[in-house]
C-alpha cells in the first residue's frame, strides 16, 4: 500500500507537470538551446506517460494481487473455524470414549480371580474382543498423553500464577514506599504551615506597632491643625466679606456679558464678511490663473506641432555581430539636436526632426518631451503616443521599459495619477483603461474573456462622429498598481513570436487606451480626455527575418498596415479630401488620434547598424513625411449631464460625486457591458 500511495503520487505530478506543459504556448525555435530542452522534456515527457501506464498497471495487479489474498484470507479464516469445531467435538468424543474404557476396567478389575480361564478363553474364541481390547488400549495412551500435556499447561499456569504473585508483592511494596512518601510530605506541610501561621502572626504585630506610631503622629498633626484653625478664624471672616462682595459683583455680570458677546458678534460677522469677499477675490484669480495656464499650455503645444516626431537611436548590442555589417552608420550634429545624419550606401542623409536622442539618453530624458500631452490629456484633449520603426529597434522598449527602467507608458501613469492627486482638492477625476491588440487585420480584446474573438470598430449612434468598439472591455483604476494588473494580464495574451531580427518580435499592434473623466467641484465643468498608447509592430523584410508560414502572414499583415498608414500619412500631408483610414483596422482605430482635434506623438526607433541602413533610411523618411502634417486645432471635450461625446459645458452649483464605471467600450450612454471578467472584480474598489 505504501508503493501503491507513492506511485499515485507520482502519477499526480505527473498530471501537472504535463498541464504545465500543455498551457506553454509551443515555440518553434530552429536551433535553439530553448528547442533542444523541450526536445529534451517532450521525450522525458513520453518516457513518464509509458511509466504512468506501467504503473497503472503495476496498480491494478497489485489490487488484484490484494483481492485474491484477501479472499484466501477470508477461505482460511472459515477453515480454521471449522477446524476448531471439530477438534472440540473429537475432544469431546475421546473425552467419553476415556470415561467408558474406565469403566470397563474398573468392573474387570472388580471380577473375581477364576474368571482367567474364562478370560483365556475369550481370548481364543473370540477376536473381536481382542481387537476392542487394543483399540481401547490405544485409547487409553492417546488420552494419557492428553492428560500428560494438561498436566504440562497446568504447570505452566502455575508458573505464571507464581509470577503474578510475585508482581503483586511488588506493586504491593511500592504501594506502601508510597504511602511512607505521602505521610512525609504531609508532614512537611503541616510543618510549612505552622511556620506560615508564625510568620503571619508576626507581620500582625509589627504592623500593629507600626499603626500605633502612625497613629501618634496623627494626634500631633491633629493638635497642630486645631492651633492653625485658631488662627484662621478671622482670616476666614476676612474670605467672607470678599466673597459677599464678588458676590454682588456676579449679579451685574449678565449684562455685562451681553453686551460683550453683541460687540464680539458683530465684529465676527464683520471679518466673515470680509473674509468671504477675499475667498471670491481668490477665488476668480485662481480660475482667470487656471484658464491662462491652460491656454499658454495648449499654445505651447501648438506650436511645437498637433503632430512631433522624435528619433531614438538604439545601441549597438552584441545581437547585431561583428564585421563590417555592424559598424555605426548614424551620426548626431553637436549643435542642433533636432538632425540625424544616415551614411547609406556610402553617402551621408541628413534629417531634420522635433528632437532626436543619441543611444546614450535615458527613458527620463524621452518622458520630458511626453509630460506636457499628459497634461493635456488631463485637461480633456485626445493624445495619442505611438512608437514606429524595424523589428528590433527598441519600440516596445521604449514604450513598455523595465521594472527597474519603466518606459513611456508607466512614466506617463504614474505622472496622470500624480496630476490627479495634485488637483484633487478641486477636481474630481475617474479613470479607465483598456488595452487591445491588432493582429492579422484582426482587433482582439487583450483583457476580455475570450481574446481570439474578433471585434469590429463602429461609429457612435449619437452623430458625433466619435469611433468606439462594442465589446471592449474597460477597467476602471485607481492607481498605478492597478495599471500594472492591467498590463500583466493584458501582456500574457499579446502575440510574439521569434524571428532572425529579434527573439521575442511582437507580432500584433498593441493598443492601451487611458480615457480620464473630470469634474470640477467649484464650477461644475465635465471634461474628457483620451490617452492613446500605442506600440506598432516592427516593419520587416521577409528574407531578413526568415519568416515563414504563419510568420509569413503575420509580416505581410503588419506591412500592409503600416503601409496603410503611409498612405494615411501622405493624404493627410497634401491635404487631400478624402483620407483613406478605413484601409487598415490600424488607421481606422487611429483615425481620432490622426484628426484634427487630437494631439499626436510619434517615437521613430532607429537602428544604428550598417546592415539596417534601408530599413532607418524609410523609417527617417516617413518620420518627415509625417512631421509635415498640419492638422487643425486641438478641441477640448467637454459633457454636460453624463459621460458623453457631446461637446458642451454644464455647470453646477455643487461637486457631485463620480460613480465608479467598470463596463465595456460602448456608444455613450448605451448602459454597461454584461461580460465581466475575474481580474474585473480584483480591480474594481468597492463602493
Amino acid at each position: 500500500m505504501v508503493e501503491n500511495e507513492r506511485l499515485k503520487q507520482e502519477l499526480r505530478r505527473c498530471e501537472v507537470e504535463l498541464q504545465e506543459l500543455r498551457a506553454q504556448p509551443a515555440v518553434r525555435c530552429p536551433g535553439c538551446e530553448h528547442s533542444q530542452e523541450s526536445t529534451q522534456l517532450r521525450d522525458k515527457l513520453s518516457q513518464l506517460q509509458l511509466e504512468v501506464v506501467e504503473n497503472k498497471g503495476m496498480l491494478s495487479e497489485l489490487n488484484l494481487e490484494v483481492q485474491q489474498k484477501t479472499d484466501r484470507l477470508a477461505e482460511v479464516e472459515l477453515r480454521l473455524k471449522d477446524c476448531l469445531a471439530e477438534k472440540a467435538q473429537e475432544e469431546e468424543r475421546l473425552s467419553r470414549r476415556l470415561r467408558d474404557s474406565h469403566e470397563t476396567i474398573a468392573s474387570l478389575r472388580a471380577q473375581s480371580p477364576p474368571v482367567k480361564y474364562v478370560i483365556k478363553t475369550v481370548e481364543v474364541e473370540s477376536s473381536k474382543t481382542k481387537q476392542a481390547l487394543s483399540e481401547s488400549q490405544a485409547r487409553n495412551q492417546h488420552l494419557q498423553e492428553q492428560v500428560a500435556m494438561q498436566r504440562q499447561v497446568l504447570k505452566e499456569m502455575e508458573q505464571q500464577l507464581q509470577s503474578s504473585n510475585q508482581l503483586t508483592a511488588q506493586l504491593r511494596a511500592q504501594i506502601a514506599m508510597y504511602e511512607a512518601e505521602l505521610e512525609r510530605a504531609h508532614g512537611q506541610m503541616l510543618e510549612e504551615m505552622q511556620s506560615l501561621e508564625e510568620d503571619k502572626n508576626r507581620a500582625i504585630e509589627e504592623a500593629f506597632a507600626r499603626a500605633q506610631v502612625e497613629m501618634k503622629a496623627v494626634h500631633e498633626n491633629l493638635a497642630g491643625v486645631r492651633t492653625n484653625l485658631l488662627t484662621l478664624q478671622p482670616a476666614l471672616r476676612t474670605l467672607t466679606n470678599d466673597y459677599n462682595g464678588l458676590k454682588r459683583q456676579v449679579r451685574g455680570f449678565p449684562l455685562l456679558l451681553q453686551e460683550a458677546l453683541r460687540s464680539v458678534r458683530a465684529e465676527i460677522g464683520q471679518a466673515i464678511e470680509e473674509v468671504n469677499s477675499n475667498n471670491q477675490e481668490l477665488l476668480r484669480k485662481y480660475r482667470r490663473e487656471l484658464q491662462l495656464r491652460k491656454k499658454c499650455h495648449n499654445e505651447l503645444v501648438r506650436l511645437k506641432g498637433n503632430i512631433r516626431v522624435i528619433a531614438r537611436v538604439r545601441p549597438v548590442t552584441k545581437e547585431d555581430g561583428e564585421g563590417p555589417e555592424a559598424t555605426n552608420a548614424v551620426t548626431f550634429d553637436p549643435d542642433d539636436d533636432s538632425i540625424i545624419h544616415l551614411l547609406h550606401k556610402g553617402k551621408p542623409v541628413s534629417f531634420e526632426l522635433d528632437k532626436v536622442f543619441s543611444p546614450w539618453a535615458s527613458q527620463q530624458d524621452v518622458f520630458q518631451e511626453v509630460q506636457a500631452l499628459i497634461t493635456s490629456c488631463i485637461d480633456g484633449f485626445n493624445v495619442c503616443i505611438f512608437a514606429y520603426g524595424q523589428t528590433g529597434a527598441g519600440k516596445t522598449y521604449t514604450m513598455e521599459g523595465t521594472p527597474e527602467n519603466p518606459g513611456i507608458n508607466q512614466r506617463a501613469l504614474q505622472l496622470l495619477f500624480s496630476e490627479v492627486q495634485e488637483k484633487a482638492s478641486d477636481w474630481q477625476y475617474n479613470i479607465t483603461v483598456s488595452a487591445a491588440e491588432i493582429y492579422n487585420e484582426a482587433l482582439r480584446d487583450l483583457l476580455g474573456k475570450e481574446p481570439q474573438e474578433k471585434l469590429e470598430i463602429r461609429l457612435c449612434p449619437d452623430g458625433s462622429g466619435q469611433l468606439y468598439v462594442p465589446g471592449l472591455t474597460e477597467f476602471q483604476v485607481q492607481s498605478v498598481d492597478d495599471i500594472n494588473k492591467v498590463f500583466e494580464f493584458g501582456y500574457t495574451n499579446r502575440t510574439t513570436e521569434f524571428t532572425n531580427l529579434n527573439e521575442h518580435s511582437s507580432r500584433s499592434h498593441a493598443l492601451l487606451i487611458v480615457t480620464v473623466r473630470g469634474v470640477d467641484c467649484s464650477t461644475g465643468l465635465r471634461t474628457t480626455g483620451k490617452l492613446n498608447l500605442v506600440d506598432l509592430a516592427g516593419s520587416e523584410r521577409v528574407g531578413k527575418s526568415g519568416a515563414e508560414g504563419s510568420r509569413l502572414r503575420e509580416a505581410q499583415h503588419i506591412n500592409r498596415s503600416l503601409s496603410a498608414l503611409g498612405d494615411v500619412i501622405a493624404a493627410l500631408r497634401s491635404r487631400q479630401g478624402h483620407v483613406p483610414f478605413r484601409n487598415s483596422k490600424l488607421t481606422y482605430l487611429l483615425q481620432d488620434s490622426l484628426s484634427g482635434d487630437s494631439k499626436t506623438l510619434m517615437v521613430v526607433q532607429v537602428s544604428p547598424v550598417e546592415k539596417n541602413t534601408s530599413e532607418t533610411l524609410y523609417s527617417l523618411k516617413f518620420a518627415e513625411r509625417v512631421r509635415s502634417v498640419e492638422l487643425g486645432p486641438g478641441s477640448r471635450r467637454t459633457e454636460l449631464g453624463s459621460w458623453s461625446s457631446q461637446e458642451h459645458l454644464e455647470w453646477e452649483p455643487a461637486c457631485q460625486t463620480l460613480q465608479p464605471a467598470t463596463r465595456a467600450h460602448s456608444a455613450p450612454g448605451s448602459g454597461t457591458s454584461s461580460r465581466p471578467g475575474s481580474i474585473r472584480r480584483k480591480l474594481q474598489p468597492s463602493a
